[in-house]
């Protein structure tokens, strides 16, 4: 009876869902396939070392690969340029608890986003800690309240009777946004003049704009999720361009919003559906890619999603795509966070394979495609 029990409820859940994500596909139709290649076995593990979830990757100057990963601890791996692995960073670190992102600034200083923890912590290249924005929640001030919590009963009276479902939600609004407390922060950004941005994150829906010492400047959004411009439904990545433009992934509302530099809305990118992560090329013609991922678990209701990858102008206009919802190696699931320093190579980080990839795009396979 048990089983049964659990099987109705679930089916049930799936029934409530499904409907309200079948709508969010991406908009945009006829967008050309850009063609890539996967590298084989491109990062080499010491032995007896594994990848867990490989939710954050980033590149240095150098061409270092990190991974930021979430094993049986969280850990930052370092590689080189072709793959072999260098050294970890911050074993055993306070500021590690459940990784969400790794970021490396125009210095190649690396910062880790930790959502477990509620900090963000830059380290030297060395891997010497030089900042922290953030505090961990001390152990003596015990378990944090959840902000929403469900309750889902399921009672049958018989075997052939309906099955009655029953549905309660208490809600604990998040505390007030505080100006160096951070609530499950996901991803952090740079501008030329060192100031840092932090989406943040999970229960506070906002964008924070911090100096490069730290202190506190602005904030767009607060603790309350919204859906109009300069308000946020899980901001869930964010990058900022050469001109100071930051680009944030609004994941539950399904868009990508641009702020100017000073936090006030510019633009909103709702052609590419889900808005997971986002990043920035460099060089001198940069490009924002965009990953319309699936969800974690790729439950019904949720296969409208189709995983690909967008290239866009930094106005919007996309120019391409490529890959599509796989375990399979080349194909993607849930790119968590990617690295695209070089717009034709580009590493993605995914959760559910437990891998990363390094793509190697072709832009002319596909102009001449288009020639044709």
């Amino acid at each position: 009876m048990k089983r049964c029990v659990a099987s109705v409820s679930a089916i049930a859940l799936m029934l409530w869902v499904a409907p309200a994500l079948a709508q969010q596909k991406a908009k945009a139709q006829n967008v050309p396939e850009i063609p890539y290649t996967s590298v084989p076995n491109f990062l080499k593990l010491p032995p007896g070392e594994y990848l867990g979830e490989s939710v954050a990757v980033a590149t240095n100057s150098k061409g270092h690969i990190f991974v930021y990963h979430r094993s049986a601890n969280t850990r930052l791996f370092e590689f080189d340029e072709n793959g072999n692995f260098l050294k970890e960073i911050g074993k055993g670190y306070y500021g590690f608890e459940f990784a969400h992102s790794v970021r490396v600034d125009a210095q190649d200083n690396i910062w880790t986003v930790d959502e477990g923890t509620n900090m963000v912590t830059k380290f030297s290249p060395e891997g010497k800690v030089l900042m922290v924005i953030g505090r961990r929640p001390p152990p003596i001030e015990g378990a944090v309240a959840s902000p929403t919590t469900t309750t889902t009963t399921t009672t049958i009276t018989t075997v052939a009777a309906a099955t009655t479902t029953t549905t309660t939600t208490t809600n604990n609004p998040n505390k007030p946004a505080e100006k160096y407390i951070l609530c499950r922060p996901t991803d952090v950004g740079f501008d030329p003049q060192g100031n840092i941005f932090i989406s943040d994150g999970y229960c506070n829906n906002r964008v924070v704009k911090y100096d490069k010492d730290g202190r506190f400047v602005a904030q767009v959004g607060s603790e309350k999720a919204g859906k109009e411009p300069g308000e946020f439904n899980l901001p869930h990545g964010l990058q900022v361009d050469r001109q100071g433009n930051v680009y944030v992934a609004d994941r539950t509302n399904f868009r990508y919003q641009v702020l100017d530099n000073n936090l006030k809305p510019k633009a909103i990118y709702d052609q590419v559906g889900v808005g997971w992560t986002a990043c920035v090329s460099q060089g001198p013609h940069q490009y924002l890619f965009a990953s319309n991922s699936n969800p974690n678990g790729n439950m019904p209701g949720t296969w409208a999603i189709t995983g690909e990858i967008y290239k866009m102008e930094l106005d919007g206009t996309i120019i391409g795509k490529f890959g599509h919802a796989s375990k399979e190696f080349g194909g993607f699931q849930v790119v968590h966070m990617m690295d695209c320093r070089n717009p034709d190579e580009i590493v993605v980080g995914e959760i559910e394979s437990w891998r990363v990839q390094k793509l190697i795009l072709k832009p002319d396979a596909m102009k001449k495609a288009e020639a044709r």
